[in-house]
């Protein structure tokens, strides 16, 4: 009797492990990116406006977050690493960009203060709906969604449930803008 309970709970467990290596979460590699959409940008040129980020950056290099947990620290780290990487690769034009999709009435005074603390060079944060832009797909089980993309077109793809992103995967990512910047 617990050997078989042992089994089913061992069974739900790496269940749980497929479904969440398994979660795929907006455009995938190879398919175009959706297009226009217009969240609220908190830094950048366009601070304090609804400004179109993908329409910004044309055909250019790309690396998108789309992110629901401002405090995640793993993300913080990923934030900074894309930040000094775009930075890195200001000659191919990269540009990059944080999507939160929330309704956190204190989101925008918190992103306001991290930018500062932060002192990013070149990514823009900015606010959208929690359901996230329509075509796009974000899965409301992804608490990150990584899209790595050059004229339009996904490269990488990437999607981590709450919790999940961890400081190797920071790296993966980082190194994986190879695949845009030429």
């Amino acid at each position: 009797m617990i050997r078989k309970m042992l089994a089913v709970g061992v069974v739900a467990v790496l269940g749980g492990m497929v479904v969440a290596a398994d979660l795929k979460s907006g455009p995938q590699s190879g398919e175009k990116v959706p297009g226009p959409f217009h969240p609220l940008n908190i830094n950048g040129e366009k601070a304090g406006q609804k400004n179109c980020l993908f329409c910004s950056n044309g055909d250019n290099p790309v690396a998108v977050v789309f992110a629901r947990n401002a405090d995640d620290p793993a993300l913080k780290k990923l934030i900074a690493a894309l930040d000094t990487a775009t930075d890195k690769n200001a000659k191919a034009e990269m540009g990059s960009f944080v999507v939160y999709l929330s309704a956190e009435d204190t989101l925008e005074a918190k992103l306001k203060a991290q930018v500062s603390d932060a002192k990013y060079k070149k990514i823009v944060l900015s606010i959208e709906s929690p359901e996230g832009p329509s075509k796009y797909n974000i899965a409301k089980d992804a608490d990150v969604t990584v899209l790595l993309y050059r004229e339009r077109v996904v490269a990488a793809n990437y999607a981590f449930a709450k919790g999940k992103l961890t400081e190797d995967d920071v790296t993966k990512i980082v190194a994986d803008v190879s695949k845009i910047v030429k």
